[in-house]
């Protein structure tokens, strides 16, 4: 039979390893989205200065006015419209590597919950006589923090939701006020 100190260095130690193991899978999760948010920044910043080099020299071999502005304004929609597609890719860039973190830590705080659970079950077995409503009340404590996570983390889960709904139906507002312009533009 092992000692309550042995139970609890034992936990003590699987709960420090799981912490470890959590903060390496959320900084893995994290720098993949960080990753995944340079190669956007990237990719977007090439294909501009190529856009904008071809605009230019189109820009530059106009024969008139009208013709330089007709060019001008032929560009506005193509660049409010990769604007828009930016927008969208960095939301879901930043939605998806948010729900990869939220996922990662509920898995890893439902396994210590429940390792805790069958510690106390274990000790509660070896306890001795009138320590019950102890245990009941740890358990009753460990089980009102589950309780305060799980309330935690669908608010945080909900505030994702309403932040990402805002930023969709900002970009759909400015593709449709940019799409309004270009109309008025070629009038």
């Amino acid at each position: 039979m092992t000692t309550y100190t042995e139970q609890f260095s034992a936990a003590a130690k699987a709960n420090a390893e799981a912490q470890i193991a959590l903060f390496n899978q959320l900084a893995s999760k994290t720098f993949e989205g960080v990753e995944k948010l340079v190669d956007l920044n990237l990719k977007a910043a090439k294909s501009s200065l190529e856009e904008t080099q071809a605009a230019a020299q189109k820009l530059f071999a106009a024969k008139d006015p009208q013709e330089f502005f007709t060019l001008t304004s032929s560009h506005a929609q193509p660049t409010l419209e990769k604007s828009v597609a930016y927008s969208r890719h960095l939301s879901g860039i930043f939605s998806s590597t948010q729900a990869e973190l939220t996922k990662a830590a509920e898995a890893q705080i439902a396994e210590v919950n429940r390792k805790v659970v069958a510690m106390i079950d274990e000790v509660a077995k070896n306890a001795p006589a009138g320590s019950e409503q102890a245990i009941s009340m740890f358990k009753s404590a460990i089980g009102n923090m589950s309780a305060g996570y799980e309330q935690f983390t669908k608010n945080a889960k909900q505030a994702a939701e309403v932040l990402e709904a805002n930023v969709t139906n900002a970009v759909d507002q400015m593709s449709q006020a940019g799409a309004k312009v270009t109309r008025a533009a070629k009038k």
